[in-house]
């Protein structure tokens, strides 16, 4: 029987989940590579199963791993490596990803990822900002970092490196199977990740040791990882989802984790998942609204397996939560967070709690959520729209430090200010309303992007939609709405109609899109966020041009 949430925040304690979870201490000293491979040690559990694109597959047990990340760490060390230094990794999702992230972290230093659409402009900025030691690239990126000026020592996988690097086999073949993990303090960093906002360059996040106990009871308490799960985060290391949630977090649990080198397909995760037995996934809604796209006939061979899946990235649309249990027969959670505290509000699939459809949930153990005015001087009350802000006072695991080198207006007072709109519901839980700077004003309502996102793809033409404000002289905006059609659906000033009429009758007369333009895709983030900025700038782009003329 599940634990209920009061009795959980009730029975909350650090010391608890300390020694439940790790194998060093707070105080004591900590080092991620013993937290999540050394520990499970002689339990005889793989640590990972690689899947290739071209159809091969490994095991690698926690044993394995241990040996390899020692020959790593041995490299870092007999080649100037010291702990703090930062090492950042340019690599799909193979075997040596994982023993390079694994090899830094037991030398006591820092990772740093660099994802791997990513072009050298970007590659340069993290590298540069994170002073790297040393980058661990492949042959099939090694060409990004020839344009990358200053940069630093290459490692490089693969038989024939281009001359000046280092050869990934090769040096670790000369290293011994034997390096004691390095104990590092826990607000020391272990993981460096950059995260940006629709302005300025990407900022520095620091995540310290501590923040493994974060992990460890999202792990636990949302996602419900059960030693008999077979699990998948299909999300890419290269970002904080799954860095911290497809390596970190499994890992120290001591379960399996999945790694898939290929590129995401309708096809291959469905195949994936029923080839590996995949009961408990986790993801995007990015790439759920993918399998929906391609209808219950393809989701049919593994209705009924998944027991559990997650969601996180961005709201999730309660049309999503509809049809994954209509035609997979499975329970799908929204679960919130940032790349600078990890996920702090969630509908939890290990927690009994009512679940309120369209909300990101409550307050994780270990944290305490509130919705406050814009300047973050009161908490507002039920029903209220206001901003996100985590109770650092009441917060026990937050473990945001502020950006690298930066000093950062993001902490009011005990708050951490999140910078999204939500709401407060009379069952504690929040519904997300949309960023700050999406909000939409018109003849005096403020409306939020996703309710409206979310009436449009419970309509059977639409399978994809951003809804931003386009500014306009009598209401200061109106609703726009760009939309990606289902298959099988043409545009047309009918359809238009059609859909503007189903959302004013499913919403409101003023939030329903005044405008609907039709699109092949959205613009998103790499890691699958829809970039509303870029379409509402062009809107103000295209409004200056008319006004011009």
């Amino acid at each position: 029987m599940k634990r209920t949430y009061d009795s959980v925040i009730a029975g909350f304690s650090v010391a608890a989940l300390e020694q439940e979870l790790l194998k060093g201490s707070l105080a004591g000293g900590l080092n991620a590579c013993l937290e999540c491979c050394d520990a499970h040690v002689g339990a005889g559990k793989v640590a990972l199963h690689y899947e290739s694109k071209d159809g091969s597959s490994a095991d690698y047990t926690f044993e394995q791993l241990r040996d390899l990340s020692a020959k790593f760490a041995n490299f870092l060390v007999a080649n100037g490596a010291k702990p703090g230094d930062r090492v950042s990794g340019l690599l799909p999702r193979t075997p040596e990803l994982l023993v390079t992230i694994l090899g830094t972290w037991r030398a006591g230093c820092v990772y740093q990822p660099l994802f791997t659409a990513f072009g050298s402009k970007a590659i340069e900025h993290r590298v540069k900002t994170a002073e790297s030691r040393f980058v661990v690239t492949d042959l099939g990126n090694r060409s990004k970092l020839d344009d990358v000026p200053n940069c630093p020592p290459v490692l490089t996988v693969g038989k024939d490196v281009p001359a000046g690097d280092m050869n990934f086999a090769e040096e670790l073949a000369k290293q011994p199977a034997d390096f004691a993990p390095v104990l590092r303090g826990a607000d020391d960093a272990f993981l460096l990740m950059f995260t940006s906002g629709t302005t300025g360059l990407p900022k520095g996040v620091p995540v310290p040791l501590k923040a493994l106990l974060s992990f460890g009871v999202y792990m636990r308490d949302a996602v419900e990882l059960l030693p008999e799960d077979k699990f998948w985060n299909i999300a890419d290391p290269g970002w904080a989802y799954g860095l911290y949630y497809a390596v970190t977090g499994p890992l120290l649990l001591g379960h399996t984790t999945t790694f898939y080198d290929g590129s995401f397909t309708v096809e291959s995760t469905y195949g994936l998942i029923k080839k590996l037995g995949i009961t408990n996934l986790a993801g995007s809604p990015t790439a759920y609204r993918l399998l929906i796209a391609a209808g219950p006939e393809a989701a049919a061979p593994i209705k009924g397996q998944l027991r559990a899946v997650s969601s996180a990235g961005e709201p999730l649309n309660p049309e999503v939560i509809r049809w994954f249990a209509e035609h997979l027969a499975a329970p799908i959670n929204d679960h919130y967070g940032q790349t600078e505290m990890g996920m702090v509000v969630n509908n939890h699939h290990g927690i009994e709690h009512p679940i309120r459809m369209g909300s990101a949930g409550l307050s994780m153990p270990g944290y305490h959520a509130v919705v406050v005015d814009p300047e973050g001087q009161e908490e507002l009350p039920v029903g209220q729209p206001g901003i996100l802000a985590i109770d650092r006072s009441k917060s026990p695991l937050f473990w945001f430090p502020g950006y690298l080198n930066r000093e950062t207006p993001s902490f009011v007072g005990n708050y951490y200010l999140t910078g999204d709109t939500v709401e407060l519901n009379d069952d504690g839980s929040v519904s997300f309303v949309g960023r700050s700077d999406d909000i939409i004003t018109s003849a005096g309502y403020r409306i939020g992007p996703f309710d409206v996102e979310s009436a449009l793809i419970e309509h059977p033409a639409v399978i994809e939609a951003a809804v931003v404000g386009k500014p306009d002289p009598e209401r200061t905006e109106i609703v726009k709405a760009f939309v990606v059609l289902s298959k099988g659906f043409e545009p047309s000033d009918q359809l238009a109609e059609e859909l503007q009429q189903y959302v004013r009758k499913r919403l409101s007369t003023h939030s329903f899109p005044r405008e609907i333009e039709f699109v092949t895709d959205l613009p998103k983030t790499p890691s699958g966020k829809v970039q509303r900025f870029i379409l509402r700038n062009q809107e103000v782009a295209k409004t200056k041009d008319a006004s011009a003329a």
